[in-house]
């Protein structure tokens, strides 16, 4: 490639997000560079999505195996092997695909760069290769997809061999006998459900709320708590991180309760999992004027940038950090850029899942967020006893919960889903919500039988007065109900 070689687009960063946008480009004929510093994948690989649901399908089966056999020993190599061979195995699938790419393509359309990049102007990047030799390019379109790194808190010394963030957490040599997590959200709960599947970890969990998951409705949020304490996790809830320090190799932290007493224990290893920091820093943002949120993200509209030309997606912008919102970012970004006129994009329904014991997918709203914005709603709730595929593959800890308008359309505000096969239950609904549709579809649907996601059907049909049983006679395990002007109250005709 030629000093000052123009292009089509520059994608700066190679992650999930940058990876999608550059192969959408392609589809669209243009000649696009693409510059990573470090490891094409980024964290949707390494020490990120990939590599953690790897560990946490590992630790089910474990989990599974000891439920029968109490005292069935697991070594962490075997552990670091299972997880090494999945991110090697997506690691050459996409190299193999860029290899494929630049090679044999007809009109040759991707370059791959591997340095630092930084912005010098609005159509010019500046690139130091890691031998330090600098060249630079220039394009029509430029695509920030630097991604994001660990939050980390400046009075507590992170070194990533006692105390980590989830850099560090998946190099461990062993298993360690305790562990504390500072940080109850989706990545906190999730290691902690992780090491206390292998059951070989005592893990202690820092909550300063009353409960885990605040953004979660409360009986998700009650039913992932109860498994956790089951497993053996310890929650201190309530709790403020007084001081977290280093001692004699072993991590030692204070903490404060809210009814005014402390407490200090002593554990092996930490985990400081309080969010992640978009990575904004020397890229050139402030020289060429692009504009920055007080939180520290990219101001964009639609992932349009402050600069017409600039584009951004991913874990730089204010939207969900998610594998799955980054790369339909970058994509809807590259269509606005060469492809017609598109519709903005739109967040209410997109679908998450975390890994926990068990499994929790939702889309759209859930019962604290529609109260939250006054809306009048229903809600249908089925237990996961009453599902026969739930019977018959023994896991019947669960449920689905659909909330809908208040009204004859019914049409579908979100759906929390809790149990085996929860993410793959929800896409429908979250189809239907982008649609803007009611529950009648839903309701006519065939089902494959025995399957999860009959479930979901009966919560439809439930609130269509249409269900196989009752709400008013297994109050135990269906539930209707209506909010409306502040007031929660039971359908029982349903």
């Amino acid at each position: 490639m030629d000093t000052n070689e123009h292009f089509d687009l520059c994608v700066i960063g190679g992650g999930a997000s940058g990876y999608a946008a550059a192969m959408r480009a392609i589809d669209f004929g243009k000649k696009v560079l693409l510059i990573e510093k470090e490891k094409i994948g980024g964290t949707g690989i390494f020490n990120g999505a990939l590599s953690s649901k790897t560990m946490w399908e590992y630790s089910q089966k474990i989990s599974a195996i000891r439920s029968e056999v109490p005292d069935f020993n697991v070594h962490f190599s075997d552990v670091k092997k299972v997880v090494e061979e999945a991110t090697y195995e997506k690691k050459f699938q996409m190299d193999c695909h860029l290899t494929l790419l630049k090679k044999e393509s007809k009109q040759r359309l991707l370059y791959l760069e591997r340095g630092t990049a930084k912005l010098i102007s609005e159509h010019k990047v500046s690139i130091i290769k890691h031998n330090n030799e600098e060249k630079f390019i220039t394009a029509d379109f430029i695509l920030l997809a630097t991604g994001s790194r660990p939050r980390k808190l400046g009075s507590i010394d992170v070194d990533e061999k006692i105390i980590m963030t989830s850099n560090g957490i998946e190099h461990l040599e062993d298993f360690p006998e305790s562990l504390v997590i500072l940080g109850a959200g989706v990545v906190g709960c999730e290691y902690a459900t992780i090491f206390s599947n292998f059951g070989k970890t005592k893990v202690y969990l820092i909550d300063k709320a009353d409960r885990i998951l605040p953004f979660e409705d409360d009986d998700v949020a009650a039913m992932v708590t109860s498994n956790m304490e089951k497993n053996g996790v310890v929650i201190h809830k309530n709790a403020s991180l007084v001081k977290m320090e280093i001692e004699n190799g072993k991590v030692k932290y204070e903490l404060k309760y809210t009814n005014g007493t402390n407490e200090i224990i002593c554990v092996d290893k930490a985990l400081i999992s309080v969010g992640r920091i978009p990575n904004t820093e020397n890229i050139g943002l402030q020289q060429v004027g692009v504009k920055i949120t007080e939180r520290g993200s990219v101001w964009d509209n639609d992932t349009q940038t402050s600069i017409k030309n600039i584009f951004v997606s991913g874990d730089l912008t204010s939207e969900i950090a998610l594998v799955n919102v980054g790369e339909r970012e970058a994509r809807h970004a590259i269509v606005r850029m060469f492809g017609p006129p598109v519709k903005p994009l739109v967040y209410k329904n997109i679908s998450t899942i975390m890994f926990l014991n068990p499994e929790v997918a939702s889309v759209g709203l859930g019962e604290q967020d529609a109260i939250k914005q006054g809306i009048s709603f229903k809600v249908a709730k089925i237990d996961f006893t009453t599902i026969s595929r739930a019977i018959a593959m023994r896991k019947t800890t669960g449920f689905f919960k659909l909330i809908v308008t208040n009204d004859d359309e019914m049409k579908i505000l979100g759906m929390r889903a809790v149990g085996e096969h929860a993410s793959s239950a929800i896409q429908a609904v979250a189809l239907l919500i982008y649609m803007n549709k009611g529950i009648e579809e839903l309701g006519h649907m065939l089902h494959p039988h025995p399957s999860i996601i009959e479930g979901v059907q009966e919560c439809a049909r439930m609130l269509l007065g249409k269900s196989i049983y009752k709400s008013s006679m297994f109050k135990d395990k269906l539930k209707c109900f209506k909010y409306e002007n502040g007031v929660m109250t039971p359908l029982e005709n349903l």
